[in-house]
């Protein structure tokens, strides 16, 4: 054996980087449990924390938030000189609340093991007039859209004297806009932009431009993401000086490159409108040992308020169920994201893709999409919540029978590929579906309320499917109004442009005297009677200008979507009759061959998706 001195020493063991961390750092990282560097890490921080702007694109859970938190701290700690009063010497920007809270709650984990740095967040006036002022250390300040106003983070920015912000967009452009907050070439040292693409897919673009021309140009920048579009090479033009571009990739089983960590199982399961909820339940009951946090994606924010009622009801007892979505006030936004993050008992987050995106939440085991995201490349990240840091993690969606299912080889072509959920076994009858409908009928019943969000979360849902990108697959024209209204336990089929040439039953086969139907609410119940017998009395309604108006440009959009769905249904025809003409034109013997040759090709389709399909082996304990 050698003697230990001439052995290599592990390229990403933390003791090993140039120029080396902090001691303190080490004892950080030691505690939060990280035995050695992740790729992303190992590759991004000699670069950022020498003088080198980088653009980093890695898979979703890769470790990219200390990659950028470790440069920033030794940066702003091995200044020659302290940070003046009300000087800035970093930016962390951050599309989301969430994610800037959780970067801002990693950051000050690490920093609690910097002595200085963590004396001056808990410090009164008295200790800061007492501290030498050659002293350095790192001191945050969040802010976030929302839960403060502008003044308030100004007058803590001036009493507290920040060197580092971890902001969202605005609320960092009316801090930096303000004469009190420097961010001089003598002291402004790094700005990192996290999630970049979701910063300008959000709209940040020019808040983004401004806040760069606030900045000094001489500074290291770095740009963070899962994925590098076209619109991030705009702003790498005007804000990095020759970065070196990082793009961390994982291998498949076959040598191609992935785009998700290879702990992540993502599959697939084929359900009926009406036997998605009997399948979600199915699932989590089966799944052993039990998750004890999952993430379940539905596609509005009106779908999720009204779900969380249904699923309240439906989900075994052991299950907690907490609501998020980005229309929430802020106050109830943090309070249901931390309570769901420091939840010790099997939980389930019910939310849209305010969550998909770079929110590194503990110990997600299942993420099950009930609705495909409106924009694919946000597929990858909702099935990045789980199968973090090297644990084990599942993640199913849910696709309809038919046209849908395109969906499965229009993933693998982007390198995301799915496979069939072979174990557990989820087998749901239609029998199994009608009980659920009927408790979700059940509770509907029971208060009127719920009707009123049912009516409009499953308006909203319409129309959200309506503006999938991948409109070739999901087509307002192929779906089943009836399946559809027993999944969702409607009572009735609301009123909209899309069923307006329907001629099934909008009532779903659901006896109800309307006037009768009462809000749980005794003050709400009270109003709609009031309001009942004075439209009785009332004089015929006669809508404003501004209200015809309105409508009629509703009534354009309705159109338009019709005229597309008449034109696929045209195309649909036409193919079927070229097909049927070719067939005619055979002898006996092309026919009877051209039959077997079908039969073969949806033999070897069904045994490709058999062999494809996995088992899932169980999360991490």
């Amino acid at each position: 054996m050698a003697p230990l001195d001439n052995q290599k020493k592990d390229p990403r063991a933390w003791d090993a980087l140039t120029p080396p961390l902090a001691e303190w750092i080490l004892d950080a990282i030691g505690s939060m449990g990280f035995g050695r560097m992740t790729p992303v890490q190992a590759s991004t921080i000699p670069l950022f924390m020498g003088n080198k702007d980088v653009v980093v694109e890695a898979v979703t859970g890769s470790g990219k938030t200390l990659a950028f938190l470790i440069p920033v701290v030794e940066k702003l700690l091995r200044l020659e000189e302290p940070i003046k009063k009300h000087h800035v010497g970093a930016i962390i920007v951050s599309p989301t609340r969430e994610l800037a809270t959780q970067i801002y709650s990693v950051l000050v984990s690490l920093i609690t093991f910097h002595s200085p740095s963590a004396a001056t967040l808990t410090s009164t006036d008295e200790d800061e007039k007492r501290r030498p002022s050659s002293t350095k250390t790192v001191l945050p300040q969040l802010l976030l859209g929302g839960t403060t106003t502008p003044a308030q983070d100004l007058s803590r920015f001036l009493k507290n004297s920040p060197n580092l912000l971890i902001a969202t967009p605005g609320r960092l452009l009316e801090l930096l806009s303000s004469p009190h907050v420097h961010c001089p070439q003598s002291s402004f040292e790094v700005l990192v932009l996290d999630e970049a693409d979701r910063l300008l897919d959000l709209g940040f673009k020019d808040d983004l431009q401004k806040i760069l021309g606030r900045l000094p140009k001489q500074r290291r920048t770095g740009l963070f993401s899962a994925s590098v579009s076209e619109a991030v090479g705009e702003i790498v033009r005007v804000g990095l000086r020759n970065p070196v571009k990082i793009a961390v990739k994982v291998k498949s089983a076959a040598g191609d490159d992935k785009r998700t960590p290879a702990s992540l199982q993502m599959s697939y399961l084929i359900t009926p409108p009406s036997h998605k909820f009997p399948a979600l339940l199915s699932l989590i009951s089966q799944l052993d040992p039990v998750p004890q946090k999952t993430i379940i994606y539905l596609s509005t924010c009106a779908a999720v308020d009204y779900f969380q009622h249904i699923l309240s009801a439906l989900l075994p007892k052991q299950f907690s169920l907490i609501p998020l979505h980005g229309k929430h006030p802020p106050n109830v936004r943090q309070k249901n994201f931390s309570k769901y993050i420091s939840a010790v008992t099997p939980t389930i987050l019910l939310t849209t893709d305010v969550a998909a995106r770079g929110l590194d939440i503990p110990q997600v085991d299942l993420v099950v999409q009930v609705d495909p995201p409106s924009d694919p490349k946000v597929f990858l990240h909702r099935c990045g919540r789980a199968g973090r840091a090297g644990r084990k993690g599942l993640s199913v969606i849910f696709l309809q029978p038919g046209r849908e299912e395109d969906y499965i080889a229009f993933l693998e072509i982007r390198k995301t590929p799915i496979t069939l959920l072979k174990k557990p076994v989820i087998t749901i009858s239609d029998q199994d579906a009608e009980l659920v409908t009927s408790k979700i009928r059940h509770e509907v019943l029971a208060d009127r309320a719920l009707y009123d969000k049912g009516q409009r979360a499953f308006v909203s849902w319409v129309k959200a499917y309506s503006k999938h990108q991948a409109s070739s697959i999901f087509r307002v024209a192929d779906l089943e109004w009836t399946e559809l209204g027993d999944a969702w336990g409607l009572i009735r089929l609301p009123k909209m442009p899309e069923l307006k040439k329907w001629e099934g039953d909008k009532t779903l086969g659901v006896k109800l005297n309307m006037s009768e139907y009462a809000y749980k609410d005794k003050i709400r119940e009270k109003t709609r009677r009031v309001a009942m017998e004075e439209a009785k009395s009332a004089e015929p309604y006669v809508p404003s200008e501004d209200q015809i108006k309105k409508r009629k440009e509703r009534e354009a959009w309705s159109h338009k979507h019709e005229a597309q769905d008449v034109k696929e249904v045209r195309r649909e025809k036409k193919k079927r009759k070229r097909e049927a003409e070719r067939l005619e034109k055979m002898g006996p013997e092309e026919r009877k061959t051209e039959e077997e040759l079908q039969a073969l090709i949806a033999t070897v389709k069904r045994k490709k998706l058999e062999e494809d399909a996995e088992e899932f082996q169980g999360f991490d304990d």
